[in-house]
């Protein structure tokens, strides 16, 4: 795969994931845009490309504030000459987002703004540099909860998420013709500071790991390298397509709980 002369935007940069996957987009070729609520992470992520030979810009903004993802993605466009790849990545997930019932309203109400209205603003805001680009690929990040449902209650989270597959079909069918493909990426448990409270639990952690044919958690590098194919132009006839990257939990069957028992 290669990526020379393509300039890619990930936003949520300075996390495991949009650090991974923007050092394996520059690896690729790709000049990047590090966008990050936390400018410092963004600007370490930069640094990180720069230190091996990569082009590399920082910017912070926060994705569900309709001004500040606007004015990112255009400051991200101006420096590096164009966009061609969106990674929609930037996310959150709250430890108080449980069942219906038990949900705080703010704690939806900020899920969405982020995992969501985030991921369609900045598509508002990415596309037209897209097309003037001539086309171009977006990912967006989902989960597998967008999947299938989760036995340790995330409402919010998983409302959002599925939300993120049911934008990014309508926009890959909406812009196919345009050159612009749209994939959903639904990664499965990866250890990252956003699971570490949910799974760094050793006893919390092996209820989980008895539920993942793998046996084992993905890794950052992992879920980028599939970010990277689907921004890659060998994938040009892939859009509109939901690829769980999740060790086989979206095609397992589970009939018994974690003793076995029906």
């Amino acid at each position: 795969m290669g990526l020379a002369g393509k300039n890619a935007l990930v936003t949520g940069a300075g996390g495991a994931l949009g650090r991974a996957s923007a050092l394996q987009f520059a690896a690729a070729g790709a000049a990047v845009a590090c966008c990050d609520l936390n400018e410092t992470a963004a600007r370490d992520t930069a640094a990180a490309i720069s230190a091996v030979g990569g082009r590399a810009v920082a910017l912070g903004g926060d994705v569900s504030d309709p001004d500040a993802c606007r004015t990112m993605i255009d400051q991200a466009a101006a420096r590096l000459g164009g966009l061609q790849i969106l990674f929609n990545n930037a996310g959150l997930l709250l430890p108080d987002d449980a069942g219906p019932v038990d949900t705080p309203l703010d704690c939806w109400e900020q899920t969405l703004a982020v995992n969501l209205t985030g991921v369609f603003l900045c598509c508002k805001y990415g596309i037209p540099h897209l097309q003037a680009a001539g086309g171009g690929s977006i990912v967006n990040t989902a989960s597998m909860v967008a999947l299938v449902g989760s036995v340790f209650p995330q409402l919010a989270y998983t409302a959002a998420k599925g939300g993120v597959v049911a934008l990014t079909r309508e926009i890959a069918v909406q812009y196919a013709r345009a050159n612009i493909r749209c994939n959903a990426l639904c990664p499965g448990p990866v250890r990252t500071a956003m699971t570490e409270p949910f799974l760094g639990d050793p006893p919390r952690w092996r209820s989980r790991q008895a539920f993942i044919p793998a046996g084992r958690m993905g890794t950052p590098e992992e879920i980028a390298a599939t970010v990277v194919f689907l921004a890659d132009d060998t994938a040009g006839f892939l859009t509109g397509a939901v690829l769980p990257v999740d060790g086989g939990i979206s095609a397992a069957y589970v009939a018994s709980n974690l003793e076995g028992r029906l």
